[in-house]
């Protein structure tokens, strides 16, 4: 017998938009957060489930459907004073945007400077529409996630395993209608790059296959979303595994203008069908390929 999933993904039946909550601990009771702490709630080796936006960090940008999410580690007080790893909950929220699995969120909510008035309200569901390892404003390298609101029409969990359920039942809040505007990413042309490389990698040419089909990752030179803005078009896109693509989003390794690799050993693999242009890999060697003893900007 299959175990069950030990994640909460999606929507809770009980919970709708708007609800609010005086604090942390009841956002965690709610099963909402698993953490009341930490800004992402996530379990090693899953997708992220939920954040928790509280103004904590310095990059964060939020324009209501659209936020900026800046990952965890490296800040003190509200600076950042060290790097970012892919590890934790920033491997999670990579995870959801690799898997495109829904992620919860949850506002603070500050209508006035009396700090005992601040309250938590869960938004809605959101997708990492796109991610990037950049430099923030005070010089360290941090993870940003593009998050887009899916809808007001909130879809139900897809496993409630290993959640108490809360006491209380939460009532639902007043609705309105609202356009979303939202990244579409077109599948045809990740599947097009996958198949001209027969989900091989184009840098270490390794192919993961199962039973059921192979499986590789459609990589962008510049990323899509805020603030790259890079486009969606064939000669944007590689055919990487998991670990090479995780790599160049870290700016571990980058392009020449002859599409030799720069930052590892290897040779990239171009097939003849497949034009990838020049500006995307020079935009991501100059915004972000981090070379070592690169001097900070």
């Amino acid at each position: 017998m299959p175990r069950p999933n030990p994640v909460h993904l999606g929507a809770l039946p009980s919970i709708a938009p708007g609800h609010e909550f005086m604090n942390r601990r009841e956002v965690q009771a709610a099963g909402l957060h698993r953490d009341w702490i930490k800004g992402i709630s996530s379990l090693n080796g899953f997708p992220a489930e939920a954040i928790v936006l509280s103004g904590g960090y310095e990059d964060d940008w939020d324009a209501g459907a659209t936020i900026l999410y800046t990952g965890e580690g490296g800040n003190l007080e509200g600076t950042q004073v060290a790097d970012q790893t892919l590890t934790g909950g920033n491997l999670a929220l990579h995870r959801s945007f690799e898997q495109q699995t829904p992620v919860r969120v949850i506002r603070q909510i500050r209508p006035a400077r009396i700090r005992s008035s601040w309250y938590y309200q869960y938004a809605v569901l959101y997708v990492v529409a796109s991610c990037s390892y950049e430099r923030g404003r005070s010089g360290f390298m941090i993870w940003r996630f593009l998050l887009e609101q899916l809808s007001d029409i909130v879809p139900t969990a897809t496993n409630h395993a290993d959640l108490q359920e809360p006491s209380v039942v939460y009532q639902p809040t007043p609705r309105i209608a609202s356009n979303v505007n939202r990244l579409v990413r077109d599948t045809r042309l990740m599947q097009q790059v996958k198949q001209l490389y027969d989900f091989h990698c184009q840098v270490c040419l390794q192919r993961l296959a199962n039973q059921v089909r192979p499986y590789a990752e459609a990589a962008h030179l510049q990323p899509l979303g805020a603030p790259h803005h890079g486009p969606d078009t064939l000669d944007n896109l590689l055919c990487l595994c998991p670990n090479h693509h995780v790599l160049l989003d870290m700016g571990a390794w980058t392009l020449d203008d002859h599409f030799n690799i720069q930052g590892l050993p290897g040779t990239l693999q171009l097939n003849p069908a497949h034009r990838v242009r020049v500006e995307w890999a020079r935009y991501h060697r100059n915004n972000i390929y981090q070379a070592t003893g690169k001097k900070r900007k």
